[in-house]
């Protein structure tokens, strides 16, 4: 195996590479504004750092989301491209799995990320490897009563640290594709079927017909 893996659904640009027993080299950028600048040379430069080739890969994974619609877009598109270029399979796996297996927690716990416009995409998990709950997006006020005290992970968790006061400040912020490539190579390994590499957006697109629109075709 050579399981490229890469992440854009998080402010951060995260690609690496795993050989079915280990990391063989992995890159994280964090910067909102940048993922179609930064994705495609993360990938060279993760490859150039394993000595290994494109088209070596013989499994692509993606973060499916949640998270905003542009950032998204660019790490699905670019896993899909691959996979039709190099003929190998594309699989997709929740960024929020991602984010819960590198924190390593062993207890329950949360986790969520910024979901921008005051609002946290988060799920429950039972342990790092085990999610308990559908990835949702609310207000954080909403949930007050549900993660008040508990242990909780990434960037949402504490930029809203009022609500989430369990927040793990040493756990991690944004997403790892290396801890993303790790979760994929051990669920692969013990033959678990993954996502299909669809977006999880979780709201309905901000671009909408308007009301009233005229369609105005020639006669």
């Amino acid at each position: 195996m050579l399981l490229l893996a890469l992440d854009t659904a998080t402010p951060a640009v995260t690609v690496a590479l795993h050989d079915g027993t280990g990391i063989l080299a992995a890159s994280r950028q964090v910067d909102a504004r940048r993922h179609g600048e930064l994705l495609l040379p993360a990938v060279d430069r993760v490859l150039g750092e394993a000595g290994r080739k494109l088209d070596e890969v013989s499994e692509i994974v993606v973060g499916v989301g949640p998270g905003p619609y542009t950032g998204l877009r660019v790490g699905l598109v670019t896993a899909a491209t691959f996979g039709a270029v190099l003929d190998v399979p594309v699989h997709g796996l929740c960024t929020l799995d991602g984010l819960a297996y590198a924190s390593g927690l062993t207890e329950p716990f949360v986790v969520a990320t910024d979901a921008r416009r005051k609002e946290v995409y988060w799920a429950r998990y039972a342990d790092a490897r085990t999610r308990l709950t559908e990835p949702a997006v609310d207000r954080p006020a909403d949930l007050a009563d549900q993660v008040a005290g508990v242990p909780a992970v990434g960037a949402g968790a504490l930029l809203y640290d009022t609500v989430f006061t369990g927040v793990r400040r040493e756990g991690p912020e944004h997403q790892s594709a290396a801890a993303l490539a790790a979760l994929a190579a051990e669920k692969l390994a013990a033959g678990e079927e993954l996502l299909p590499p669809r977006p999880l957006y979780l709201r309905r697109p901000d671009a909408q017909v308007p009301a009233n629109y005229k369609v105005v075709t020639p006669k």
